[in-house]
């Protein structure tokens, strides 16, 4: 039974985590077995959700992505944890959308609407317009949208449609689905995904989100998971209590699914994407940062990183087709040739990319 509360922190647990997020053992098969093993990746950037992909799979490019964002509507985008962009499964999005999106987050998002001058009224206007375009037009890109938002009388600000945007996603009208050439388009939920399954047990919801996210984030605790998923820790607490009769006992009280892998070390050398899920599942980004996390985290962006060990050893960079590396310190032969073939492969996999510019960025 896991001590609920445990602030345990000690790297023994990094490995299990490692496991847990596909960067060791066997990898994924696919986009959606990745998403369906983390249930959430970050998604504001573009690039670095597909590149979290890449990473736990092998053999696939941006592409296989994207074909499953467009073709099999596997995957979409939509604001949902803490109010930012989260790649999920379509499947997931009926129950993980009500549970996450809380009244707070469309408070922010009306706050920020009336610092441009947008009153409530004519932010209702506003998601009533996108939702009734992605009805009859839909698929539409952001710009399309914002187009019809301010011909509408809208603040032409940036950040006006955007906002507009994010109101319509966290109502549950509108997701984005598929690419459309160099862009995300938006899409109408109903339209796009069909009508819902019954509404889950509310009594069970909270237990089916504490048992996804182990999956995924093993070994962890209850802040760990309210951090995660921006609920109150008291709903955290209530989902691991939920599903305890799932879990093997640990000496340091964190959580784990019985079912869930047994460690076995730290990945090899990896060139992981910005926001990569490793840095965002718990509270604290120590054991993998150390003393480097203001350098990867930078005023809330997080940039692509080396993995070396189990460590943040060095930044990276992708420009004009070309990987570049730049370590914190002096790296091994051995190591030096295994970012050598990372640096490859990520040029492998983000020559077919579609349109991975982040021209989207949360609040």
């Amino acid at each position: 039974m896991t001590v609920v509360g445990s602030t345990h922190t000690d790297h023994s647990v990094v490995p299990g985590r490692f496991a847990a997020q596909l960067l060791c053992g066997p990898p994924a098969s696919s986009p959606v077995d990745v998403v369906e093993r983390l249930l959430a990746v970050q998604g504001q950037d573009p690039r670095g959700a597909r590149l979290a992909v890449r990473a736990r799979t092998t053999g696939l490019t941006a592409t296989d992505v994207d074909q499953a964002l467009t073709r099999e509507r596997s995957l979409l985008i939509t604001w949902l944890n803490r109010g930012t962009l989260h790649l999920i499964r379509s499947e997931d999005y009926w129950w993980l959308h009500p549970l996450t999106t809380r009244p707070q987050l469309q408070v922010g998002c009306r706050r920020i609407l009336a610092r441009f001058g947008v009153s409530a009224d004519a932010a209702d206007r506003g998601v009533g317009l996108v939702e009734r375009a992605l009805a009859a037009d839909g698929p539409l890109t952001r710009t399309q949208l914002a187009q019809r938002l301010h011909a509408s009388g809208l603040p032409a600000e940036g950040g006006v449609a955007q906002h507009v945007l994010m109101l319509a996603n966290l109502r549950g009208l509108a997701v984005r689905g598929p690419m459309m050439g160099a862009q995300h388009a938006y899409v109408h939920v109903r339209s796009w995904l069909g009508n819902p399954p019954p509404e889950p047990d509310p009594g069970r919801v909270l237990g089916w989100l504490a048992r996804r996210y182990l999956a995924g984030h093993g070994p962890a605790n209850d802040r760990d998971l309210a951090k995660w998923a921006g609920l109150p820790v008291t709903w955290a607490r209530r989902g691991l209590t939920a599903i305890a009769a799932e879990l093997r006992d640990r000496p340091d009280g964190l959580a784990e699914l019985a079912a869930a892998p047994v460690a076995a070390g730290v990945p090899p050398p990896r060139l992981l994407g910005a926001y990569d899920p490793i840095l965002l599942g718990w509270r604290s980004r120590e054991p993998v940062l150390a003393d480097h996390q203001e350098i990867v985290t930078v005023n809330g962006l997080f940039r692509p990183f080396v993995l070396v060990a189990g460590r943040a050893a060095g930044l990276w960079t992708y420009q004009g087709g070309e990987v570049a590396v730049d370590p914190f310190g002096p790296l091994s032969a051995d190591t030096a040739a295994a970012l050598a073939a990372e640096a490859r492969d990520v040029q492998r996999f983000l020559a077919t990319e579609s349109a991975l510019a982040a021209d989207e960025v949360s609040t």
